[in-house]
């Protein structure tokens, strides 16, 4: 007696539905997973399988579309691959870079006189008018703007010898000979 269920012989196909696949895509691993999709879909659309119908046909029909599905998908996540590489640049600096320069920017800022890194704080990083950190602080706006000017040479100075890797301030003192006065 036959039943419905043998017309719908998704198993006894097998063997054809592997080689179909593996012809597709030429790897054994590949085709394992295409005709398990395939099997997959199969199974949610068993009601649209017209009885009477050729099941190998309908089954191979699946397969195909399963790997149509599968190629449309590795190139649209190829396109959005290249497009975010394409976004990204190449190489970045090192943090650790930019962290070392901080810190070192830091220690040429702390290395300022009070007075004038005050009134390089209060105009740079805060923002203030000349008036307003001259008023901060008590002081003329001439002054202000003349501590301001000596902090940024100092720092321009700080800038300059560690990117030329040399000293504008002179480390040794010469002693003696023409250009000493007390002897």
């Amino acid at each position: 007696m036959t039943t419905g269920k043998t017309s719908f012989d998704v198993l006894g196909q097998l063997g054809a539905l592997r080689r179909y696949a593996m012809s597709l895509v030429r790897s054994p691993d590949e085709a394992e997973d295409l005709v398990q999709d395939a099997l997959v879909r199969a199974y949610e659309k068993q009601g649209t399988f017209r009885t009477g119908g050729n099941i190998r046909t309908w089954l191979m029909s699946i397969v195909h579309n399963a790997h149509i599905d599968r190629l449309r998908r590795g190139r649209s996540r190829l396109q959005r691959e290249t497009a975010a590489a394409d976004l990204t640049p190449e190489a970045m600096a090192a943090p650790q870079d930019l962290s070392v320069r901080l810190r070192q920017l830091q220690t040429a800022f702390f290395a300022l006189p009070d007075d004038q890194r005050a009134a390089l704080h209060l105009v740079a990083i805060e923002d203030l008018s000349y008036q307003e950190a001259a008023d901060a602080l008590g002081i003329p706006v001439g002054t202000l703007m003349s501590r301001v000017s000596r902090a940024r040479a100092r720092l321009r100075a700080f800038e300059d010898e560690a990117r030329t890797g040399a000293s504008t301030t002179p480390h040794l003192k010469l002693v003696g000979g023409s250009g000493d006065e007390h002897g």
